[in-house]
């Protein structure tokens, strides 16, 4: 018994292990499931020349998952068809995309779609205009509205004229002996007339037996004879005639009606017969979704977006793009400097830092010996004028408030110039410590022979991917050959590794 139970526990772990998330949830506010990714295009942002995004994870029960792999059937959760990402920068939309269709590149998943840009609401009414919005007969709005047309011939509700107390005002006081004097008629209203004797004669003979009938008939020719008259003179009234009998002969002597040109007629195709190899329907299959092989050419439908971005451009931009069902509040990730010139200090007291990371600042001299005679100090040189600091190339400095008054974080990445196999790379994440210095919380150095196994830390941006209105710092570790993107949490003076999409981790730098 034991063995057996053991041997069933064993054969429900790949069951679980095939979807990791809860399945419940224990705070009414975090979403099932939050999508995040990286968008990445050439050209124009919002009419790029080529796009496609990368998925990095899923947030599914509060746990994250590679985006990557997370529940593929083929392609992952993450790029479902009409699969829509919101695209955001420094935590501010800037546009949607929707994904179409996924492939794999270089043995990952990507998606491809169209960008589209955020939809805008429709302004509100000010006061002003609300006050002279009035629904009438003489104001049109633009909501449809059902109203009774007035008449030049109408008889006022409750009149002499009206015929009975019934109620029905509308059509008795026209028909029936109204005192009032006859106006000229509406053309564009619609009228019901009674038809005459002679189109109703086979009707008239079957209702005239009755004694109830004949009272009908013999009270309404009066109302009646106006009524035939004005018909008469309309000739643009659509009037039914019975067919005759000469029409209806297969071989009549009569002359042959003549043709009507607009009438459509049926014609054989011309055209090659199809081929028999071609089956559109299979009485055996109850599966619609199953493949089926056809001869000929195919006439489904081909990929809505074809892959258009390959490899790694030099002018490739990239941006985060978040899905989810819920409406989140926009949060930007901008810190505003209480002291502008707090900025430039910060900003220049990391750069000393990397110059010192990169090697380009050059080696301190050793002080000087200072002569003892009075004539030698006034003979001696000046001390050559200090050298200006070693640019940095592709330097990018971005401030972050990744939480409601958690303060400045900061952001360095820079690099030396020359050959691709000797330029070094750093990255540099600091908060300003109590007494107004720089405190580095993760530095990163490698060059271009070792990015295989120490990667080079991009960042794309920050992004809230717990969806608890904190934010990550999301870097991209691109390595000669791989690539991986991680979520890093900065909190109590800390630079925390949250999260590392792909399969294998790069030693992507260190905690200061």
């Amino acid at each position: 018994m034991r063995h057996m139970a053991l041997a069933g526990l064993l054969a429900a772990l790949p069951v679980w292990a095939q979807y990791p998330g809860q399945l419940t949830k224990t705070d009414n506010t975090t979403p099932e499931l939050r999508s995040i990714a990286v968008l990445e295009w050439t050209g124009e942002a919002g009419k790029p020349n080529a796009s496609r995004l990368v998925p990095v994870a899923v947030l599914d029960g509060g746990q994250l998952q590679d985006g990557g792999i997370y529940l593929a059937r083929p392609q992952p959760l993450a790029l479902a068809g009409e699969v829509e990402y919101e695209l955001e920068q420094n935590g501010k939309p800037m546009g949607l995309y929707d994904i179409k269709n996924a492939g794999q590149e270089q043995g990952s998943w990507v998606g491809y779609g169209a960008w589209k840009p955020m939809p805008v609401a429709r302004p509100k009414p000010s006061t002003q205009e609300l006050a002279h919005m009035r629904i009438d007969d003489d104001v049109q709005s633009s909501e449809p509205v059902l109203h009774r047309k007035h008449h030049a011939d109408d008889a006022p509700a409750g009149g002499a004229g009206s015929g009975g107390g019934s109620g029905d005002s509308s059509g008795s006081g026209a028909g029936s002996g109204s005192s009032g004097p006859a106006s000229a008629p509406d053309s564009d209203r619609p009228t019901l007339h009674k038809r005459t004797s002679s189109d109703s004669s086979g009707d008239a003979g079957s209702s005239s037996s009755t004694g109830n009938a004949s009272s009908r008939t013999s009270s309404g020719n009066a109302g009646t004879a106006s009524s035939t008259s004005s018909s008469a003179s309309d000739s643009d009234r659509p009037t039914l005639h019975r067919k005759d009998s000469s029409d209806s002969t297969a071989g009549g002597s009569g002359s042959a009606p003549a043709e009507d040109s607009d009438r459509p007629v049926l014609k054989k195709n011309k055209k090659k017969p199809e081929d028999v190899g071609h089956v559109e329907s299979l009485p055996d299959v109850t599966d619609p979704d199953r493949p089926r092989l056809k001869r000929g050419k195919w006439s489904g439908n081909g990929l809505d977006v074809l892959p258009s971005l390959m490899g790694m451009p030099a002018d490739m931009q990239q941006a985060v793009a978040v899905s989810d069902a819920k409406n989140i509040p926009e949060h930007p990730w901008s810190y505003s400097w209480a002291n502008p010139d707090d900025e430039i200090k910060m900003k220049s007291a990391l750069e000393d830092i990397a110059r010192d990371a990169l090697g380009l600042n050059p080696p301190v001299p050793p002080p000087a010996p200072v002569p003892k005679k009075t004539a030698a100090r006034k003979n001696a040189k000046p001390a050559p004028a200090p050298q200006p600091p070693a640019p940095l190339v592709d330097e990018q400095f971005r401030v972050f408030e990744l939480a409601y008054g958690s303060g400045a974080t900061l952001v360095l990445t820079a690099r030396t110039g020359g050959p691709a196999a000797q330029v070094k790379y750093v990255t540099l994440v600091a908060q300003p410590d109590f007494y107004g210095n720089v405190l580095v919380l993760l530095k990163s150095v490698t060059d271009g022979a070792h990015l295989d196994e120490t990667p080079r830390m991009r960042l794309v941006d920050a992004v809230d991917a717990m969806a608890d209105n904190r934010g990550e710092l999301l870097f991209e570790l691109r390595g000669a050959t791989q690539r991986q993107f991680a979520l890093y949490r900065v909190l109590r003076g800390q630079a925390e590794k949250l999260f590392v999409s792909g399969g294998g981790e790069f030693v992507a730098g260190s905690n200061e």
